[in-house]
């Protein structure tokens, strides 16, 4: 019922030619993205409409979106950003290394796929000036945002290395190898333990945090030491809830520059507006949206690079 009144208050006109966007996962109930999109088509005067839906019939929820013609593009989360890949005519490049895509673009019954968490990311990083050319750049983590940033770094960055530290032996071999194999870029991988931190935070450049740690509501946790953060050193953080996690507070007191997880959601959710409406993605107005959505769970969203 809720998303039903969010459409009344952001659509002015809701008729045959209205183009639909939606999205798939389970749970979804808690998303961000219908106040953010929605008022993002509102703005730009588009006759979209945006709506989520909680899935468990993967198969059956694509052969629909398949049929319908009036659907536009699909958001999808967990637990079908693998799963819904066989359903897919064709898949972008830096989306079927990452195996694994968050966006579809549906043309004609055509289906389309993407991943806008990497580029997303990379947005953020660009925009907080935070992405240096032949940078050297370590991720904690191994999962699936792990592996999209990672992609994205070696697909479309201009960097020098690339270290994953993270816990389970079996993921990070198979995405160090993955990276070595599809990308041909220098990519090494260890345990994440404190002795690893202490030996490789001080020979990167951006460190990049893509594991559960400090996220709501375990926000007075870090698996970064505080003594080990010092400029020059990056810190982004993409957990977005609470905007300021313990480890990009511990990094900005140290004199760190910091880019919140709030803006790689952001920038995705940019990014995903762009592929549908093929128009420019209205910052400000999405800005505004999840600044207002965070700030009633007690968070703040600052400009890019805040903090730093």
């Amino acid at each position: 019922m809720r998303q039903w009144i969010v459409i009344l208050q952001v659509m002015s006109t809701i008729d045959a030619k209205t183009r639909l966007c939606a999205l798939i996962g389970n749970p979804v109930e808690h998303s961000l993205s219908p106040e953010i999109h929605n008022a993002a088509f509102q703005h730009m005067g588009l006759n979209f409409v945006y709506l989520a839906f909680e899935v468990q019939d993967l198969e059956g929820a694509m052969r629909g979106i398949q049929a319908l013609t009036g659907i536009r593009g699909i958001s999808v989360t967990i637990p079908h950003k693998v799963a819904v890949l066989p359903y897919l005519d064709s898949i972008a490049p830096t989306a079927r290394n990452i195996g694994a895509v968050n966006t579809i673009v549906a043309d004609a019954g055509v289906l389309n796929g993407y991943n806008t968490d990497a580029s997303g990311a990379l947005q953020a990083l660009r925009a907080a000036r935070c992405l240096p050319d032949e940078g050297r750049f370590l991720v904690l983590g191994s999962g699936g945002a792990a592996r999209a940033i990672s992609f994205g770094l070696c697909m479309e960055a201009k960097l020098s290395s690339l270290t994953i530290l993270a816990v389970i032996d079996q993921e990070r071999e198979a995405l160090v190898r993955d990276l070595r194999e599809k990308t041909g870029k220098q990519v090494d991988g260890f345990p994440l333990s404190p002795d690893t931190l202490k030996r490789h935070i001080p020979e990167n450049q951006v460190l990049i945090h893509c594991t559960p740690v400090g996220m709501s509501p375990n926000v007075g946790e870090s698996c970064v030491p505080r003594q080990l953060m010092a400029p020059p050193l990056i810190v982004m953080d993409i957990v977005y809830n609470p905007f300021e996690t313990r480890l990009l507070a511990e990094a900005r007191q140290a004199g760190c520059r910091t880019v919140p997880g709030a803006e790689m959601f952001l920038h995705q959710a940019m990014g995903q507006f762009e592929l549908w409406t093929e128009r420019t993605a209205p910052v400000d107005v999405m800005r505004a949206v999840l600044e207002k959505r965070l700030a009633r769970e007690g968070a703040r969203l600052g400009a890019p690079g805040a903090g730093g």
